[in-house]
């Protein structure tokens, strides 16, 4: 096909690389970039919500009978080190697990401490409340006091305290740390009780009802999603080292490996993958709790070995354990099966290692995309951790027949007795998604944008006939750079929301499909079974065949400048017109760079498994409930970074490959510009007797 006919820009016309690159540019998809610029002042403007109205410390810690956050600084008092929330009344704790009461526990009284109460092995302690009115006492001397002033108290006080009214309260049953909630232990102490009663203080039911309702309270789901959503904020060094530096230094070794050991990295990458799987897996068993004593508790701070506490994140860190079993059989399997055609992928990263060696700015220009990212992922994690504890403070409108004794009113209050709890409203839940949605936007772009300067680069070299010709611009990275961001954000900024939208739109749908299995009305029939997994699969390979669009169409609009849906229509056109001749070629050399982007995040995992494993996050303030979402995000940040630093290699594969086809297309079949390298790797001849040693 001759280059003449317009189809595809020719590179005989205006002198070699420059004619080809620089064909015909303009501005393309222009209201696809005001589109993505209104999306970025909207994800400020959302941001802003979660900064004004967001507490981190809610996800935690729990609120007071005030209504404050423990663990805070508030107008009245500085509770920094009181984190633990204490059910000083035994029973409104335990009229709350009855079914018929009435009483809910968000209408307990509860208090802020810095350790749980333990009763008294030969008299009676007591919890008080806050010091104020007549209690002339500071905060820090009610603390070393272990929150008792009630010796102190007028007999009118004394008398209200034994009718369960405060403002001191009795220590009868013993409590342990559960998740920063003190949660009663269903032995009450004989000691204490007979104390009690010869004070004729109140009957105290001390029936196990007590223990559940609190736990039960502990594991919603919602303070459960709290608590991973902490841990990931919790973890930041984490997150910084094992997600951040630690893969930029492994992806950059493996491209600087591939450039001088080209050979023998598919082999490395390998053999690599199969131990950091198997180590990832261990790990996840040793949490579990199924290989060794380091499995996960709820139980913060030293406790009594023989009491347990269950809790779902227990649960959830079994389960991942065994997926990532079966990941883990399929992962090793697969990758067993496909050792044979490892030589035909080495002489692709062959021509790739040309390529880096030749324009060395290639293996140093991830950094670039990857500091915009790093920067990015701070101010929205920051946002997040706001948008996840946004809400309002109010206090509960209940209609529990109770009194409490107010120190600053000085008499027994019964209007004011309700509990407070957190009140979202459905617009933070459209916030939170839409913050999620933004951040795998604002990556898919910038991975997109990094794939394009690549790509033109590549190009550059390609039609330059493989020399380091003064038709090759000084620079090509910065020059391909200057052409995407000139004339194509618009069409990046399109196909990574294509992209978005679908990954999106999978995730709900999945999310739909496990909520109506979770309720039971999913379909009996075998038809609709039947028709509803394949449209799941139907959804899962247009996501994959989108994504490998995107990625050609990036290459054809870093080559000819086109708009993004011509650049398809052009890339798939050239595919699909030499499937046969590139498609087994591709596809193994993909694997292996599959293959070593998964080694690059399993190692962020593996590492981050390690680091969590330190005293720090296991001591009270610090304590991470499950290593389970610090590890997922440590993995995911591995997999972006090596995804940034592998398309060095994946799009110079791609380009050379979309290269070659169009370079064939131009001259009759015969690519004029080709190395004898990539010739012979896509000569059938050869790569069958490759296959068959």
């Amino acid at each position: 096909m001759s280059g003449s006919n317009g189809k595809y820009p020719s590179s005989d016309g205006n002198g070699g690389a420059n004619g080809i690159i620089k064909y015909n540019r303009k501005c393309r998809d222009v209201v696809f970039l005001v589109f993505f610029i209104a999306f970025w002042v909207a994800m400020i403007v959302n941001s802003s919500f979660g900064f004004n109205q967001g507490n981190p410390l809610r996800l935690n810690f729990g609120l007071d009978y005030k209504g404050n956050v423990c663990g805070g600084k508030h107008k009245d008092f500085n509770l920094g080190e009181l984190e633990l929330k204490y059910y000083v009344n035994p029973n409104q704790a335990y009229q709350s697990g009855l079914k018929n009461s009435g009483v809910k526990l968000s209408n307990a009284r509860t208090i802020c401490l810095l350790d749980c109460p333990i009763p008294s092995e030969d008299s009676l302690n007591w919890v008080c409340d806050y010091p104020e009115g007549d209690i002339r006492i500071s905060l820090d001397d009610w603390i070393d006091m272990n929150y008792d002033y009630y010796a102190d108290l007028t007999p009118e006080l004394r008398n209200s305290s034994l009718q369960l009214q405060g403002p001191c309260y009795p220590v009868i049953f013993p409590s342990v740390n559960v998740y920063w909630t003190c949660q009663f232990i269903d032995r009450p102490s004989n000691v204490s009780l007979t104390h009690w009663k010869q004070l004729n203080g109140v009957t105290i039911n001390d029936d196990m009802v007590i223990d559940k309702s609190i736990h039960n309270s502990i594991n919603t789901r919602s303070s459960v999603l709290k608590r991973y959503v902490a841990d990931v904020g919790k973890s930041w060094p984490v997150l910084i080292v094992c997600g951040g530096l630690l893969p930029l230094l492994l992806s950059m070794l493996w491209l600087l490996m591939i450039r001088h050991f080209v050979t023998a990295m598919p082999w490395v990458t390998v053999f690599l993958f199969n131990g950091l799987i198997i180590s990832v897996t261990m790990f996840y068993y040793m949490k579990a709790g199924w290989i060794g004593n380091d499995a996960i508790s709820p139980i913060i701070g030293e406790h009594d070995p023989y009491y347990h506490v269950s809790a779902r994140e227990q649960h959830h860190i079994r389960a991942a354990a065994f997926l990532m079993t079966c990941v883990m059989i399929v992962a090793v399997l697969s990758s067993i099966a496909i050792v044979r055609r490892i030589l035909m992928a080495t002489s692709v990263l062959k021509v790739a290692a040309k390529v880096i060696g030749e324009v060395h700015a290639l293996i140093i220009f991830p950094v670039i995309p990857y500091a915009i990212l790093t920067i990015f992922y701070m101010f929205w994690l920051s946002a997040a951790l706001n948008l996840f504890s946004s809400g309002q403070i109010v206090r509960n409108d209940c209609n529990t027949n109770c009194c409490a004794y107010d120190l600053k009113a000085k008499r027994v209050s019964c209007d004011e007795c309700c509990g407070y709890s957190i009140h979202y409203t459905p617009h933070i839940a459209a916030s939170i998604l839409f913050h999620l949605f933004g951040c795998y936007w604002a990556t898919q772009f910038i991975i997109a944008c990094s794939s394009t300067v690549i790509a033109g680069s590549v190009a550059s070299y390609y039609w330059a006939r493989w020399e380091s010709s003064a038709t090759i611009p000084f620079l090509p990275v910065f020059s391909s750079m200057k052409l995407l961001m000139r004339y194509s954000l618009g069409s990046v900024a399109i196909g990574s929301l294509i992209v978005s939208f679908v990954e999106s739109t999978r995730f709900i749908l999945e999310a739909i499909r496990r909520r109506l299995k979770g309720a039971d009305i999913m379909a009996e029939s075998w038809i609709k079974r039947m028709m509803f997994h394949t449209s799941r699969f139907c959804i899962n390979c247009i996501e994959l065949t989108i994504k490998s669009v995107n990625r050609n169409a990036y290459i054809m609009i870093a080559i000819t400048g086109k708009g993004f849906f011509r650049a398809s229509e052009m890339a798939t056109d050239l595919i699909m017109s030499n499937i046969l001749r590139i498609g087994r070629v591709n596809v193994i050399g993909d694997v292996i760079l599959y293959l070593g982007k998964l080694c690059v995040s399993l190692a962020s995992a593996l590492f981050a498994f390690l680091m969590l494993d330190t005293h720090k996050y296991k001591s009270s303030h610090n304590k991470i409930t499950s290593p389970l979402f610090p590890v997922l995000a440590c993995w995911g940040l591995g997999y972006v970074v090596a995804t940034l630093f592998f398309a060095v290699v994946e799009m110079s594969i791609d380009t050379i490959i979309l290269s070659y086809c169009q370079d064939a297309e131009e001259h009759q079949g015969t690519a004029h510009y080709a190395p004898p390298l990539l010739i012979e790797t896509f000569d059938e001849q050869n790569e069958v007797q490759r296959i068959a040693q």
